[in-house]
């Protein structure tokens, strides 16, 4: 491997901080320190919509951002591709640039990251016919499956990389939740908080945000000042949808629409959430699972997709039915009932399973075949 040059591109890896963005830095952190651990020759990083790159991830002269020019973008890719020995795609809108690199350089080793939703929809015939050339690494169980049954893939060709947790987070030995949040939303250290961290889409329905605020009915009876903090950026269409989902359950004292909220905000939330709970169908992994494991929350997740291997199939938090609301509100108000002390055990079991140091192994391991 150590004659190994890589070439990585993606669309986004620093200008936007959605999952795929994160696997994406994480994934250029692994390369940079092979690089410098001389496991591999070179790398090159090339973002189609990136501007400058964040040097905490990767060394200067090895990224490039394009700024949206997607001719200039694909001329460079093609030529970088046929200096390299691995090609690796971060998104499956990539790979028409794989394909036209593997027609000029057949032997060329050609990987597609395959997150969730975005490859398990109808493709186009050539690029079902590229991903039978092509090494899949899908970041859990069930997205391996999905792909394998849809686009009738061979099962040898997919490989399972669970996403990681940030390469610079560390474990946080407070207990205490963050004033300035329990400031922010008016509440006393003492009320049990609900969240869900997403984006709240019209067309992505799946995460169960809305069977939450349904089964609320059941758990504010227990806990009647609980408050849920549904967060993410919201499209106008699930925004009203939603808001009048909360008024028809009276729900307006209980539930709180925070909006989009930056990564330092994020981990804030984390921190003042007694129980994370996302009741995903349709999940490719679900790395907001494991970032809530890491900060000590109790966690509540569906049984019907990526969230097992996220949840390690219930070692880190509660698998139930995403379409049974009567379930998940039994299962609030039980998680709820459980002490504060049991978080030190799902932190430590998140960090040693989807730490960073784990992911750099399998990432090596896997570049090695």
């Amino acid at each position: 491997m150590k004659n190994k040059k890589v070439l990585f591109l993606t669309l986004h890896t620093f200008s936007l901080t959605g999952g795929i963005e994160k696997v994406s830095k994480a994934f250029a952190k692994t390369l940079d320190d092979l690089k410098t651990s001389a496991q591999i020759q070179s790398y090159r990083v090339l973002s189609m919509y990136d501007d400058e790159p964040d040097l905490g991830y990767v060394s200067q002269g090895s990224f490039k951002g394009y700024h949206g020019k997607r001719t200039t973008f694909g001329l460079a890719a093609i030529k970088e591709g046929l200096k390299a020995n691995v090609v690796i795609l971060s998104h499956v809108h990539l790979l028409l640039f794989a394909r036209i690199i593997k027609i000029l350089k057949p032997s060329i080793r050609i990987v597609l990251f395959a997150h969730g939703i975005e490859i398990w929809n109808a493709l186009a015939g050539w690029k079902k016919q590229m991903l039978s050339k092509t090494e899949i690494w899908a970041v859990s169980r069930y997205t391996a499956d999905q792909i394998i049954h849809r686009h009738g893939i061979t099962a040898s060709k997919v490989k399972v990389l669970n996403n990681c947790l940030d390469p610079y987070f560390k474990l946080d030995e407070s207990v205490s939740k963050p004033a300035t949040l329990l400031a922010k939303y008016g509440l006393n250290s003492n009320q049990k908080v609900m969240l869900t961290i997403c984006r709240l889409s019209s067309s992505e329905q799946y995460k169960g945000y809305d069977l939450v605020i349904e089964c609320l009915e059941q758990v504010v009876k227990i806990y009647p000042d609980l408050v849920y903090l549904l967060a993410g950026k919201a499209d106008g269409a699930e925004l009203a949808r939603i808001q009048k989902l909360i008024t028809n359950y009276n729900l307006q004292k209980n539930v709180i629409l925070t909006g989009f909220i930056t990564d330092n905000e994020l981990i804030l939330h984390y921190q003042l959430a007694d129980v994370f709970v996302m009741p995903s169908k349709a999940e490719g992994f679900g790395l907001v699972f494991i970032e809530a494991a890491a900060y000590g929350c109790a966690i509540i997740g569906g049984n019907a997709d990526g969230s097992r291997d996220a949840l390690m199939d219930g070692k880190l938090g509660t698998l139930l039915n995403p379409n049974d609301t009567a379930a998940m509100g039994e299962a609030i108000i039980t998680t709820l009932q459980k002490e504060k002390h049991e978080s030190k055990v799902i932190q430590t079991m998140c960090f040693e399973t989807f730490g960073y140091s784990q992911y750099q192994e399998k990432v090596s391991n896997l570049l090695l075949v």
